[in-house]
């Protein structure tokens, strides 16, 4: 899947209120990045690289395994597939949201 498809199925999911009230940014290297700006209603999801509350690094592969359930955001701490950097509450708040 492609960041720019990850990145739509994430405006879908996420809604007008995601309820984070904060900014995520999830790195994904290479591949991209995708902005969640959920300090304002509503929510804006972009590819635009800018500050945030918390970056998230992870693989796209890994990122749509999140999306999809088949991958636990603790368990992905855990075992290193992901690194969070910034505001560890607001990557604890986006396991409810996602």
């Amino acid at each position: 899947m492609s960041l720019q498809s990850i990145t739509e199925a994430m405006r879908q999911k996420m809604g007008e209120d995601s309820g984070l009230g904060a900014s995520l940014k999830f790195d994904c290297g290479a591949d991209g990045i995708i902005v969640i700006d959920g300090s304002v209603v509503p929510n804006t999801i972009s590819n635009s690289d800018r500050e945030t509350d918390c970056t998230i690094g992870i693989t796209v592969e890994n990122l749509q395994a999140l999306l999809d359930g088949e991958l636990n955001g603790v368990s992905a701490f855990m075992s290193g597939k992901i690194k969070v950097e910034g505001d560890m509450s607001v990557a604890m708040k986006l396991q409810s949201v996602v």
